[in-house]
């Protein structure tokens, strides 16, 4: 099969690979009906994140099951599903608390923008439907599998609570759907901090109250005049740069909640100014699994559509062109078709 390889940053092909296969008894091979370009995708390409090898590329992802292992017992030829971004068998101590991504087991999955893919831990990591989705739900769908999941995180992770007043640091997919989280969770009022008008118009959409289109200093000053000198009750930074994490802590107000989903690249944190922040402060990778049976449901009742952070759709051979434009911020987030 062909599939997506980085060989060195900006270089992206779509070149022959070897077909997926079972390895081992817990895993199951899926064939992909969508997949996409992440953000975190962006920081190899760029250069930020060394790449020493060729490396498969993607890791979210939703479609059919094709064949599965000798011990796999909760999904069946057939079925569609959505799994996340890391492994999990699901049972362990941590994945029992809800942390599967710290799953003692873990093993990430990569190489998921392609036609097929294999899926270790299938019991744990997988979640089917309740029968195969309409195509206009696959985006959706697809989302849950890490942007929507890690929005949420973000959401739960910052303590958003009925009446809460919030802001979201970032506005790529996963700060958009952070908003959209903020809101089913009931904030009242949703700051959203964003350059870019056709991001501005989706975070509206998605429940924003406010935008704040300035940055850094400038940014928490703004943040502190719209919220009377007291600053947010929770702050959920989906970026992960120094600068928006500095962001994120000096827009909360003392005894609030700050969450951090973006992979942090160079950020340090001043432990004297923490200390005296009075904040609370939590994240990592996003353990979409413990959420995943709640956000399937959502999305198929109808009662969201975060697959609109979305706006760019290309047939999988296009994924370099699906890079290029995330890059170059022409698109929120490329959706593949295999």
């Amino acid at each position: 099969m062909r599939a997506t390889v980085l060989h060195k940053p900006g270089d992206v092909r779509f070149e022959e690979r070897a077909e997926p296969k079972i390895l081992a008894p817990t895993d199951a091979i899926i064939r992909l009906s969508a997949t996409c370009v992440c953000g975190s995708d962006l920081w190899p390409y760029r250069g930020v994140q060394a790449v020493t090898e060729p490396t498969p590329m993607g890791h979210e992802y939703c479609g059919i099951v094709e064949e599965v292992g000798s011990a796999v017992a909760s999904v069946k030829p057939g079925q569609f599903v959505i799994g996340s971004f890391f492994a999990s068998d699901n049972t362990c101590p941590h994945c029992k608390a809800g942390y599967q991504t710290s799953c003692q087991h873990r093993e990430p999955v990569s190489g998921a923008q392609a036609p097929r893919l294999r899926v270790p831990l299938a019991d744990g990591t997988l979640v089917a439907t309740a029968e195969v989705p309409p195509d206009e739900l696959v985006p959706s769908l697809l989302a849950v599998s890490d942007v929507f999941g890690t929005g949420w995180f973000a959401a739960d992770a910052a303590n958003v609570k009925p009446g809460s007043t919030v802001v979201v640091v970032g506005d790529g997919a996963v700060g958009l759907l952070a908003v959209l989280s903020a809101k089913q969770m009931g904030a009242e009022r949703i700051i959203a901090m964003s350059r870019h008008e056709t991001r501005q118009a989706l975070a509206r959409e998605f429940g924003a109250t406010d935008i704040v289109s300035v940055r850094g200093d400038e940014g928490v000053a703004r943040i502190k005049e719209l919220t009377r000198g007291i600053g947010a009750d929770s702050v959920l930074e989906c970026v992960g740069t120094q600068e928006s994490m500095l962001q994120a802590i000096g827009a909360a107000r003392p005894g609030g909640f700050v969450s951090y989903v973006g992979v942090p690249h160079g950020v340090s944190l001043d432990g004297e100014k923490l200390f005296f922040s009075h904040v609370h402060l939590h994240g990592g990778p996003a353990p979409v699994r413990r959420f995943m049976p709640q956000l399937i449901d959502l999305v198929w009742s109808r009662q969201v559509n975060p697959g609109k952070v979305f706006d760019l759709t290309l047939p999988l051979e296009k994924v370099a062109e699906g890079y290029r434009a995330m890059d170059e911020r022409r698109a929120i987030k490329a959706l593949l078709r295999p």
